[in-house]
């Protein structure tokens, strides 16, 4: 079956900087996709970032814009979220989602719904000391 798994989570300081990864198995979503959204303790799940299926087009939540940065290798069926600069109110769960229409395209605001994407990964807890 299609897993998503998240690594790189962990503990930083602020100012500090993370790598998430992630991993896809079951099928290639190298023509699909892929975005991060987090969710901390009492806030509902939000958008951080989306990846278009070519790599060409990348969409930020104004909240990381310039500190944020989400790739793809789409021969390892992997995206990646460099984090930098980051700050005690990064700290969440974050999540790797994919859509699954193949070819699918949308605008920032499509992207940004957590209804566009049809998979999803168990979650990497990142958390931000001050």
């Amino acid at each position: 079956q299609v897993q998503l798994v998240e690594s790189g989570g962990g503990l930083v300081q602020a100012g500090g900087s993370l790598r998430l990864s992630c991993a896809a198995s079951g099928r290639t979503f190298s023509r699909n996709p892929m975005g991060w959204f987090r969710q901390a303790p009492g806030k509902e799940r939000e958008f951080v970032a989306a990846i278009s299926w070519g790599g060409g087009r990348t969409y930020y939540a104004e909240s990381v814009k310039g500190r944020f940065t989400i790739s793809r290798d789409n021969s390892k069926n992997t995206v990646y979220l460099q984090m930098n600069s980051l700050k005690p109110e990064d700290t969440a769960v974050y999540y790797c989602a994919a859509n699954g229409y193949t070819g699918y395209s949308a605008s920032y605001l499509g992207y940004s719904q957590p209804a566009t994407y049809d998979y999803w990964g168990q979650g990497t807890q990142v958390t931000v000391s001050s």
